[in-house]
């Protein structure tokens, strides 16, 4: 188990701000879409098209503010990212039709996208020896606060009341704006050196983007736990219903407590190359057992969701705590914003296009869907280790010659 407080000081602020948002985007994550469905009375179709909008805007929007925190300072860029999503989500009381649910949306998912790669340089630089280490303690105090929030989520949807709604909405935004406030007590991070050269090394940079996508193929198995498995259990098997909270909890159970320690062996790029090839042989075992699941009794169909959620919760550690180390490791001191940015196109894209895909082939085609997909993960792992040892060898090639930064 993680130490559940770090020592007095940046790294306990910067967790505490993360505890207060990811509190709030609990409660969105588990009844944002309710809330537009039940409370604002939109179609599930235009929710899902705005949402989809949403994801398309905010793909470029971390890249630019990313920089934008390398070059100007990161505690500042990152606390107006936060207001941002704070103003963006209290807009969503007045968003009474499509148009204005879209650009609610948004701008808070572009707020969120930018707040990752804005982020980045902050646990770059009060990270300590191992700021890959800390990103995966800052994960296992986000499942936490994603569980709180998701049970107070539970008890507005449960009265399902207009009220119940805004409060869901209003607490969300309080979240941000709390979580912003937080960072007031962290001392400002001065921009890093900069090289002379293109502006835009990150874009131009082939190996790091090569990783970048494989990496988001790798991010679809986020997906496999909260869209495929709950429609296949429901669909295909006879296990209990309940057994879907009974499969989130243990995977969010799973990566609070070893997050951490599995991220503690990964401390090099060769080594997060390993464990992005072991996390793919884990998610191909894990879809062949959720496909054997299907036409067998209750018990047995459990017993095999169970075994595979625990298998892929393990993959999904190895590939977290991965792109962790290659996303740190391999990106410039002086461009961690612009590069994290870069590499939160891959995650952005499976956001985008995860759930279409696994409906489509896990769902809609069934059992061998799954051997695709999980077939698909594991080329992806065995693509990543060459992958790696190319940007190393282009980051021992790549000299810069430095440059003062800006006053």
């Amino acid at each position: 188990m993680p130490q559940l407080l770090p020592d007095p000081g940046p790294q306990r602020v910067i967790a505490a701000s993360n505890f207060v948002y990811t509190l709030g985007s609990g409660l969105y994550l588990t009844a944002g879409v309710l809330y537009f469905t039940e409370a604002v009375h939109l179609p599930a179709g235009q929710v899902g098209l705005g949402l989809g909008i949403a994801g398309l805007v905010s793909l470029a929007l971390g890249i630019g503010v990313g920089h934008l925190a390398d070059r100007h300072g990161a505690r500042g860029v990152y606390a107006t990212t936060l207001v941002v999503q704070a103003l963006a989500t209290a807009g969503f009381v007045l968003a009474d039709g499509f148009w204005p649910f879209v650009l609610a949306v948004s701008v808070a998912t572009g707020g969120k996208a930018a707040g990752l790669a804005a982020r980045s340089p902050l646990i770059r630089h009060y990270g300590g020896d191992r700021p890959q280490e800390f990103r995966a303690y800052l994960r296992a105090v986000t499942n936490v606060g994603i569980s709180f929030g998701a049970l107070l989520a539970g008890w507005v949807v449960q009265v399902g009341t207009l009220t119940a709604y805004h409060l869901l909405v209003l607490g969300n935004a309080l979240a941000f704006a709390a979580s912003a406030a937080i960072l007031v007590r962290l001392p400002p991070v001065k921009p890093a050196v900069t090289a002379v050269g293109p502006r835009w090394i990150a874009l131009r940079d082939r190996p790091y983007l090569l990783i970048t996508a494989l990496d988001g193929v790798m991010a679809i198995q986020f997906k496999v736990l909260t869209v495929a498995i709950p429609l296949w259990l429901v669909g295909a098997t006879t296990a209990p219903h309940w057994l879907i909270s009974g499969t989130m909890l243990t995977g969010t159970v799973m990566v609070v407590a070893l997050q951490v320690r599995a991220s503690r062996s990964i401390d090099s790029p060769a080594a997060g190359a390993g464990a992005y090839r072991r996390a793919g042989v884990a998610f191909l075992a894990s879809c062949a057992l959720i496909s054997l699941s299907a036409g067998v009794p209750a018990w047995a169909a459990a017993t095999l969701l169970l075994t595979a959620v625990v298998i892929h919760t393990i993959g999904e550690l190895w590939h977290s705590a991965a792109g962790f180390e290659v996303s740190f490791a391999l990106a410039p001191p002086h461009a961690t914003g612009q590069y994290l940015g870069v590499f939160g196109l891959g995650a952005g894209l499976a956001e985008a296009v995860g759930p279409t895909l696994l409906i489509a082939l896990c769902i809609s085609w069934g059992r061998p869907g799954w051997y695709v997909v999980g077939a698909l993960f594991a080329l992806t792992g065995l693509a990543a280790p060459p992958a790696v040892r190319w940007a190393q060898r282009r980051q021992v090639v790549a000299q810069p010659v430095p440059e003062a930064a800006p006053v």
